[in-house]
C-alpha cells in the first residue's frame, strides 16, 4: 500500500511526519516521491513570496506583537501548503520535478527528495509552540538545487555539523540542533523548544561548547558529566560548581560524543532512565520544566531554573525560532 502525500490540502504545514512520509514514498515509488518533493519546493517558494509581501507591509501597529506575527507566519505556511497541494498548483512543481528527475540519479535523487520536504534537515515543531514561536524552513540559495549543487548543499551542512565549529549566532545554533531536539522531544515528551533552550544555557548558544584538548568539539551541549557508570570517551574541562551557595572553579570529567545526534540521544536517555527526572518527563510548560530540572538536581547553581526559564521565555530564542 503506497503512502499518499500529494493532494492532501488539510495536512498541517508543521506536520513533522511529512519528511518521513516522502522518504517512505520514495522507497516505494521513486516517481511519486519526486512529485511530492517537488510539491514541497513549490510550497516553500510560495511561502517566500508571501513572506516578502508581509515584509513590505508596515509592521508598526498596536495590533502587532510576537504572537500575532507567529500566527500570521503559521497561516502563511498553511496557505502555501494548501495552494501547492492543489491538483495543478501553480505549475512550478512540474518544472522542478523535471529538473530534479533529469539531473539527479540514484541515491542523490533520494537525498534531494527528502531534502525538498525539509531542506534544513530539521523538522518543524511537533505542535504549534505555546509561547508563539515557529522556526521557518530556510530555502537553499540555489532554487531548485540540481545535480552537483544539491549534493554540495547537503555535504556542506553535514560538514558543518560534524566539525562542531562554534555557532555564529543563536539562529545558526537553533538550525544546527533543532532536528535533534525534536528527536529528543519524541522520546521524552518535553517540548523541543525547551530542549534547545537547555542546550543553549549549558553551551552559551554553542559558543562555549566543551572541547577536547585539541580544540575539537565533544558534542556535549548539556554539560553531562562522566560518572562511574559511563564507559565512553571523556574530556576534562573547567566548570563552575556551587558549594553552600558559593561558586567554585573545578575541573570535571564530561562525556564526549561523536556527533550532536549522539549527544542529544544520550541526554534524552539520561532523563528517561534516571528516576529523579521523572517529574521532568512530559513537561510542556517552560517555567515548570526549568523549575523541575533544578529541583531534580541537574545543576548546583541556585539560579539555574531562573536562567533557563528566561531563555525559554525570552526574545533571543523566540527570534531564533522565527528566523
Amino acid at each position: 500500500m503506497s503512502i499518499k502525500v500529494q493532494n492532501t490540502p488539510n495536512r498541517a504545514a508543521f506536520d513533522v511526519q511529512s519528511s518521513a512520509d516522502i522518504r517512505e514514498q520514495f522507497k516505494k515509488d521513486p516517481q511519486q516521491g519526486l512529485q511530492a518533493a517537488a510539491q514541497q519546493f513549490e510550497a516553500m517558494f510560495l511561502q517566500m513570496v508571501m513572506k516578502s509581501m508581509r515584509d513590505a507591509t508596515p509592521q508598526d501597529s498596536l495590533l502587532q506583537s510576537d504572537s500575532t506575527r507567529f500566527y500570521t507566519s503559521l497561516l502563511d505556511q498553511q496557505m502555501a501548503q494548501n495552494m501547492a497541494n492543489q491538483p495543478n498548483g501553480l505549475g512550478f512543481a512540474k518544472m522542478i520535478e523535471q529538473q530534479l528527475g533529469g539531473r539527479i540519479q540514484g541515491n542523490e535523487l533520494a537525498d534531494a527528495a527528502a531534502r525538498a520536504a525539509n531542506p534544513s534537515g530539521n523538522p518543524l515543531p511537533l505542535t504549534a509552540p505555546s509561547s508563539g514561536n515557529l522556526r521557518h524552513i530556510p530555502i537553499p540559495a540555489s532554487f531548485p538545487p540540481s545535480g552537483q549543487n544539491a549534493q554540495a548543499v547537503i555535504s556542506a551542512e553535514r560538514a558543518q555539523e560534524t566539525s562542531g565549529s562554534p555557532a555564529a549566532n543563536p539562529q545558526e545554533f537553533v538550525g544546527r540542533v533543532w532536528g535533534h531536539a525534536v528527536d529528543a522531544s519524541r522520546s521524552t515528551g518535553i517540548s523541543p523548544q525547551f530542549v534547545v533552550a537547555h542546550a543553549a544555557l549549558e553551551s552559551g548558544w554553542g559558543r562555549n561548547e566543551i572541547r577536547k584538548a585539541d580544540g575539537s568539539s565533544s558534542f556535549n551541549l548539556f554539560g553531562i558529566k562522566a560518572g562511574k557508570n559511563w564507559n565512553g570517551p571523556v574530556v576534562e574541562a573547567a566548570t563552575t560548581e556551587y558549594v553552600d551557595g558559593q561558586p567554585r572553579q573545578v575541573v570535571e570529567r564530561f562525556r564526549s560524543y561523536s556527533s550532536y545526534e549522539e549527544g542529544f540521544r544520550d541526554y534524552a536517555a539520561l532523563l528517561r532512565s534516571n528516576s529523579r527526572y521523572s517529574g521532568v518527563i512530559g513537561t510542556q510548560d517552560g517555567t515548570e520544566f526549568a523549575r523541575r530540572l533544578q529541583q531534580a538536581g541537574y545543576a548546583t547553581d541556585p539560579m539555574y531554573g531562573d536562567k533557563l526559564s528566561r531563555i525559554i521565555n525570552g526574545p533571543t530564542l523566540r527570534q531564533a525560532l522565527i528566523g
